[in-house]
């Protein structure tokens, strides 16, 4: 009787899309470092590099660490503890909960809001529930993974329109038969270009096509707007304008977790129907109260988006006079392509070696050859900090070599700050 052989199993994970192990071996691989604390002035102080100046992070209007939303995060430990006893729906939902919901509904000057344990959670759940067989999605391109992930989720046609591309998405619209329930889904700021979306123009395709229309303001809350009230805000529009308001409470506000503003008949359908909130755990106790203090925070110092503003222009400008083709935004957000993943780690690693703490993106996360650090201004930072870093950053591209002339192709194929591709 032939001896039966054990059958040769493939791998339990497929390949990475990066070589970790490359780049660790070359000692350029810097993600998942831990920070050990949070220094004034966007400084950090980072395991095994001391004091650095944070430039790859999303606390935009510098409220890490705010004494009065450190203590409305410990009077909610102090009252409710650190965790709840179950889903909201069953026994999870505490009255900071509901004081939350209704002070984010008015700050988004919407009827009602949902929480969410994250921000992708929020956009996952709440796409993937509300489409149904026969019903229609668009999205730009370039939106989040979690907007994508959503619309794949979703029981519904998922298409997509080439970013930034309002001819496309019309072009998407006339495509859905009469009808249709048709859902488009859009980033308020690109969070890899920075880019801000037109939403004026969005909307009025949305409402001649019977669309109903959702926005992530994710980097645009606090950003965005002479108060830091949005996109809304930022054009001067309605705030009707947006059926399903999306935010995070993990950025501008320094807390955790996600938020689907709207109207009342949303917001209970979200609440009754969608997986991440029916089966995900309540909203810790100190991150609603944290999330709760820092609304407040941010409406009684509009100063903070100001200063946000003015940091975010002097170091563009520092970095355009150089040579890097950034796009015209208002918002924080400067993509330094690098056109590959070898360089991009390279000037990553540059910068880090001179005390500033900023990330390579590299693909899948975006198109391949647009490889780049995505840098991220907070207005905290100090004029001599963000001097400092443009210096560290234009001195690296020179080295590393290749980077400007990524950035003159960049600007030469597709407009300035517009990966090809698209």
């Amino acid at each position: 009787m032939a001896q039966r052989v054990a059958p040769t199993n493939p791998p339990l994970t497929p390949p990475l899309f990066m070589d970790i192990d490359f780049y660790r071996k070359l000692g350029l691989y810097f993600h998942l470092e831990p920070i050990e604390q949070t220094l004034p002035n966007g400084r950090v102080i980072v395991t095994g590099h001391g004091t650095m100046i944070m430039l790859g992070g999303y606390s935009y209007l510098g409220l890490i660490g705010h004494p009065k939303i450190d203590a409305a995060a410990k009077a909610a430990v102090d009252r409710y503890g650190t965790g709840t006893h179950g889903v909201r729906l069953l026994a999870g939902t505490l009255p900071l909960h509901d004081e939350l919901e209704a002070r984010i509904a008015r700050f988004k000057q919407a009827e009602n809001a949902v929480t969410f344990s994250s921000g992708y959670v929020a956009n996952v759940s709440t796409i993937s529930s509300l489409l149904r067989r026969g019903d229609v999605v668009l999205s730009d391109k370039r939106n989040h993974a979690s907007i994508v992930d959503g619309c794949r989720l979703a029981q519904g046609r998922f298409l997509r329109f080439r970013h930034d591309d309002l001819e496309h998405l019309e072009y998407r619209l006339h495509q859905v038969a009469p009808g249709t329930r048709v859902l488009v889904v859009v980033d308020a700021v690109f969070s890899m270009d920075g880019d801000v979306v037109d939403l004026p123009e969005v909307s009025r395709l949305c409402r001649e096509h019977g669309a109903y229309l959702m926005v992530d303001e994710a980097h645009s809350l606090g950003v965005l707007g002479e108060t830091g009230h949005g996109i809304e805000e930022h054009f001067g529009m309605e705030p009707e304008t947006i059926d399903i308001k999306m935010g995070t409470l993990s950025k501008a506000i320094p807390s955790a977790g996600g938020y689907i503003a709207g109207s009342r008949e949303l917001v209970e359908f979200v609440r009754h129907e969608a997986r991440g909130f029916v089966f995900s755990a309540a909203l810790p106790p100190p991150s609603a109260g944290a999330a709760l203090a820092a609304l407040d925070v941010i409406e009684a110092e509009p100063e903070r988006v100001q200063a946000l503003r003015r940091n975010a222009r002097h170091l563009a400008a520092r970095l355009r006079d150089a040579g890097f083709a950034l796009p015209a935004t208002p918002t924080a957000i400067m993509p330094i392509v690098c056109g590959s993943t070898d360089r991009a780690a390279r000037l990553a690693h540059y910068c880090r070696e001179r005390g500033v703490f900023v990330q390579a993106i590299v693909s899948p996360v975006v198109p391949k050859g647009t490889e780049r650090l995505r840098v991220c201004v907070s207005a905290a930072h100090t004029v001599p900090d963000l001097d400092h870093c443009a210096e560290a950053i234009i001195a690296g591209a020179r080295r590393v070599g290749g980077v400007l002339e990524a950035q003159l192709g960049l600007s030469s194929a597709s407009g300035a700050g517009h990966p090809p591709g698209a």
